[in-house]
């Protein structure tokens, strides 16, 4: 009666794929993050599921064409859009993220399958702690097994196939661990389990920077 994932094995140029140096003006785009005065605020200061802080319209519409170019290029798929939820709500891509060491800690989970079918994360912060990247997640048992880590049709996230709202942190293995390098993007597919390996700093500028997207393709 455990709970359980099919298992996708991590595959480079496959399910997710690293470039560094991806943006030519990221210093520009780091300092212009840094400099906002105008943040929306996330959990703990307010009652959101998204830890931090963050605004929308992190890169601009060329610098978003470079992104989505180089996407294309990687997936094989010739069109990428972001897919708005129903009633109202807003879907977080091209979004710049700050979160500080207290702020938040690793949360394993998957996006929705019926908004995205892809999600990257572009690393912002000049000198960051190499682990505080992105981890890739499998189900860990309490026996010690380890299990699976993708959510499949007809599931939508990992709350809808696990029928649990949450799990401890102990109920995860992390299966592969991108390392946070300036000016690096992970881009992996949105239904293999992922966290943020950690976060960093007080003040503002010495915190966890971040972009990320979530783009819908077709199937």
């Amino acid at each position: 009666m455990a709970p359980k994932l099919p298992y996708e094995p991590l595959e480079h140029g496959k399910n997710y794929w690293i470039v560094d140096n991806v943006l030519p003006n990221a210093a520009e785009i780091s300092e212009r993050c840094f400099s906002r005065d105008k943040w929306e605020y996330g959990s703990p200061y307010q009652p959101e599921s998204w830890p931090g802080m963050r605004f929308h319209g992190a890169l601009n519409p060329t610098e978003l064409e470079h992104i989505e170019t180089l996407v294309k290029q990687l997936i094989g798929k010739s069109k990428l859009w972001m897919e708005q939820p129903a009633g109202g709500l807003r879907l977080d891509c091209n979004v710049a993220q700050l979160v500080g060491a207290t702020e938040s800690t690793p949360h394993p989970h998957t996006d929705s399958r019926h908004l995205c079918r892809y999600a990257c994360v572009i690393y912002l912060s000049p000198n960051p702690p190499p682990d505080t990247g992105t981890s890739f997640c499998r189900l860990r048992y309490p026996n010690g097994a380890i299990g699976g880590n993708i959510v499949l049709a007809p599931h939508k996230n990992l709350v809808d196939a696990l029928r649990v709202k949450a799990l401890p942190i102990q109920a995860w293995y992390e299966d592969l661990r991108v390392q946070n390098v300036f000016n690096r993007m992970i881009l992996y597919k949105a239904n293999l389990v992922h966290c943020a390996t950690g976060y960093f700093g007080k003040e503002l500028r010495d915190k966890r920077l971040t972009t990320v997207f979530f783009w819908m393709t077709e199937d």
